[in-house]
């Protein structure tokens, strides 16, 4: 539908090395199912044969400098958003695109440190700096798993938390009423105004001397899902729509009502009410799987927090004034005004 006032959008994070540097490496990649890794891998076994026969050991794919075993590869999809995981192997494309980049990023590894790179102090601090980061990340993840699992074993103690907190204030969980609506669109976008008006008019008048409102609605809507729904919308609150179509809508008081024209940021709309649903409050089981899993985000951020506060709180920790003192710049407040005079006008 083209006229909700927002929309969701999702983004999936990626963590690619250069695309040519994976083209230069697969030239030289073998794999140990005969298969390119540029082409098409052998033909999968079934889920449960290939856990029967699991060996972290397996050489997955190999080239001059390293090689990817089943284990690292394991490893690796565990980086892979949860929600996400479970779909992944089901391309062979995309596990073969994912065993060379761990083959890129392995062969370049090998190679800084074959070579005099790590001589330098300074990238072997920044490595060190690194490693720190890598090393940290993994407590803190380990720490929220451990924590996700403690709370999914006292889960009835958590159920009764959340059913005390849902009788605690019952109103906020209550919806606002919804309507029901079907339409028929006229783009403005696709004409002058004038001239999609005298459209939305003329729909208008041949509704209103009984011509059926799903028919017009697939011949004459602009709206393109009004092919596959017939301009029928289904219930929405208010705030979900554009304004004036939500004023429109909830202003109809009887079902099969229709609207005249109606402006909204899309065009001009002619608006049938379908039904109403008054607005209710929602039965603890239907909400108990959101309040637990508010819960469960409250334990393991705490459980998080406890490990980091720790840290920040040590009794044991020290400044060295002076010398964190010695790192700051210091500028004299007469020559930064004087610069600013001299700086041109923005």
């Amino acid at each position: 539908m083209p006229y909700p006032r927002t929309t969701a959008s999702s983004a999936a994070p990626a963590v690619l090395l250069p695309l040519l540097l994976t083209l230069a490496l697969t030239g030289v990649v073998t794999a140990r199912a005969q298969a390119p890794l540029t082409g098409t891998a052998a033909p999968a076994t079934s889920a449960s044969s290939a856990n029967a026969t699991y060996d972290p050991e397996q050489v997955l794919v190999e080239n001059r400098w390293a090689k990817i075993t089943r284990g690292e590869y394991e490893a690796e999809l565990l980086r892979i958003p949860a929600n996400l995981r479970g779909g992944f192997a089901t391309s062979n494309k995309r596990v073969i695109d994912l065993l060379v980049r761990m083959l890129v990023t392995k062969s370049l590894a090998v190679q800084a440190r074959s070579g005099d790179l790590l001589k330098d102090p300074d990238i072997r601090r920044r490595r060190a700096a690194e490693l720190d980061r890598v090393d940290a990340n993994l407590l803190v993840t380990a720490t929220e798993e451990d924590a996700g699992r403690a709370f999914d074993e006292k889960l009835p103690q958590f159920t009764a938390r959340a059913k005390e907190l849902y009788l605690s204030n019952p109103d906020k969980y209550r919806t606002g009423e919804e309507v029901d609506v079907s339409h028929i669109l006229i783009d403005t976008k696709k004409r002058e105004r004038a001239e999609a008006l005298k459209m939305a008019m003329d729909v208008r008048a041949r509704l209103a001397g009984g011509a059926d409102f799903a028919a017009l609605a697939k011949e004459l809507s602009d709206d393109p899902s009004a092919q596959q729904n017939a301009g029928r919308l289904g219930y929405f609150g208010k705030g979900q729509m554009d304004p004036a179509f939500t004023e429109a809508s909830f202003a109809l008081t009887q079902v099969g009502e229709i609207t005249g024209p109606i402006l909204s940021s899309f065009g001009y709309h002619i608006i049938r009410l379908e039904a109403r649903k008054p607005g209710r409050v929602r039965p603890f089981e239907e909400v108990a799987p959101e309040l637990i899993a508010e819960e469960r985000k409250k334990y393991v951020d705490a459980q998080r927090e406890l490990l980091i506060s720790r840290v920040r709180e040590d009794a044991l920790s020290r400044i060295n004034q002076p010398a964190v003192d010695a790192l700051t710049v210091k500028i004299d407040p007469e020559v930064l005004r004087k610069a600013n005079e001299l700086a041109p006008p923005k």
